[in-house]
């Protein structure tokens, strides 16, 4: 089944569904608009009105003219002058998601370009053709103008497609595909390449897979709690009522949910042991505001989703074209930056819980959870490889969104660095992945050790996937596969499915 797509109601499960590489395409209420805006832009041209971007330059060009019988070149050297990128091409699916998202925007109505132009886009995805886009050289303001002139230029013939992992020059995929060279037509190369769909495409990239860590980050935790022998109190909902932050109260349930039926946890109900460290008992707080963080950016990123972010903007009912700055992508660069805000803080909590599972001295565990140590290492060097990522984190956590510097000749005075923002983020999320599976390799150990004594049945189903890909160790061996396995796991949301949705 192909997803019918409503851009004026478009949804967060729909995102995640498309982010996933779910079938869609505009459904037949916004083709209309698409044709009737189409149709508005013809009849602005033919009434010889000066309009932005339709027959004028571009940037501090806008006060040139345009003739009419070189609108055609006009739009078709716009592309091919913006498709500058240079770096790593974007991830196949980051471009699935932006080509969508640029369907979603062009389907609003508000855009100009024709039908045909929609069903070009729409071509690429139902055969599975990627345009080869760099990842670098958008900043976010103006629109993603390199990134998304690189994907038109493919349809144009230039530069390289990706048809179901095989690349080869644009033109040849086209002719394989058995599609046409795309003919620009008046305001559609600008209406194609102004835009945040790279920029929110890497957000919601980041975003999502965010979502999958956090939910293995706090199984990670409540294991880890079990594994140390901790206390569930910090997790009783009468503390994080009386706070009231929404997110600290969804994590101390989910946690106390995770721990109920634990063996090992009724074990030492009564033990003398007070207040556990803060990487422990802190986690409704600190996982907590991350979680409205992550939610906060959820709601930016939905509604950007739907949105006409080009320009000029066409209002089709009265045939008049409205210049604006709906391209800015600074709501992106916040969202973007505030992920990663979020995911740099659920990467530190859980090494810092990792450091206490490994130190015999705070958890009365054999040192580096292996019992003969000296000519074992255990997991000294693991603990190690998540220090090293938080530590990067932290360096990729400094908000892309604060920076800006002018282009286009000083037209162009402040930018959004929105897509910087979202590769960052993106690096986060996936470098957070890596700790937290050092920490469910840690953790599981832990719970070794109280054999007979066994966790709860929900954090059981966590242990098994655990060690499915790490078995229980009693000498030294290879690490790394171990912990690519695990950090993919997570990625792919295998562990952390025992909660309920977080967003």
């Amino acid at each position: 089944m192909t997803m019918a797509l409503d851009p004026t109601a478009i949804t967060l499960d729909q995102l995640r569904a498309l982010w996933a590489g779910e079938p869609a395409s505009l459904d037949a209420a916004a083709m209309q608009r698409v044709a009737e805006a189409a149709a508005s832009v013809d009849r602005i041209v033919a009434g010889g009105e000066t309009v932005y971007g339709v027959n004028t330059g571009f940037g501090l060009l806008a006060s040139t003219r345009i003739p009419h019988d070189r609108l055609a070149e006009l739009q078709t050297n716009l592309i091919l002058s913006h498709s500058a990128g240079v770096g790593e091409p974007l991830p196949r699916h980051v471009v699935r998601l932006m080509i969508v998202l640029k369907l979603l925007g062009l389907g609003r109505g508000h855009s100009g370009v024709r039908p045909l132009v929609v069903e070009a886009l729409q071509a690429l995805l139902d055969r599975d053709a990627m345009p080869s886009i760099p990842s670098q050289g958008s900043v976010g303001a103006s629109g993603d103008l390199a990134p998304l002139a690189h994907l038109i230029s493919a349809l144009m013939g230039y530069g390289r497609i990706d048809v179901a992992g095989e690349i080869m020059p644009a033109a040849a995929a086209l002719d394989r595909l058995g599609m046409e060279p795309l003919q620009l037509g008046p305001k559609e190369g600008l209406a194609l390449i102004n835009g945040t769909q790279a920029s929110t495409a890497l957000a919601l990239d980041a975003l999502f897979a965010g979502e999958r860590v956090f939910a293995a980050a706090i199984a990670a935790g409540a294991l880890s709690v079990d594994a140390l022998k901790g206390s569930a109190k910090p997790f009783d909902p009468r503390i994080s009522q009386l706070r009231g932050q929404p997110g600290q109260i969804r994590v101390a349930e989910l946690i106390r949910g995770l721990l109920d039926g634990s063996e090992i946890l009724t074990s030492h109900v009564q033990c003398s042991r007070v207040q556990d460290p803060y990487s422990f008992r802190c986690q409704p707080q600190v996982m907590g505001a991350s979680l409205d963080l992550l939610a906060a950016a959820a709601r930016t990123l939905t509604i950007e989703a739907g949105a006409v972010t080009d320009n000029p903007i066409v209002f089709a009912d009265e045939d008049s074209a409205l210049s604006g700055g709906n391209f800015h992508a600074q709501p992106v660069a916040f969202a973007a930056d505030t992920i990663a805000i979020a995911m740099c803080e659920v990467g530190s909590i859980s090494e810092r819980r990792i450091s206490v599972l490994v130190d015999p001295k705070m958890s009365g565990l054999p040192a580096f959870l292996t019992e003969d140590s000296g000519v074992n290492s255990g997991l000294m060097i693991p603990q190690v490889t998540a220090a090293a990522l938080v530590s990067e984190n932290k360096s990729l956590a400094f908000p892309a969104s604060v920076d800006s510097i002018p282009t286009s000749a000083g037209q162009e005075d402040h930018v959004s660095m929105a897509p910087i923002a979202g590769r960052k983020a993106a690096a986060i999320a996936r470098n957070c992945a890596g700790v937290v599976a050092v920490e469910l390799m840690a953790a599981a150990e832990g719970i070794d050790y109280h054999a007979p004594l066994g966790t709860s049945p929900r954090l059981r189903s966590v242990y098994d996937k655990v060690r499915a890909l790490s078995p229980h160790f009693t000498a030294d061996r290879y690490w790394a596969d171990e912990i690519t396995a695990l950090q993919a796991a997570v990625l792919a949301g295998d562990i952390g499915s025992e909660l309920p949705p977080l967003l």
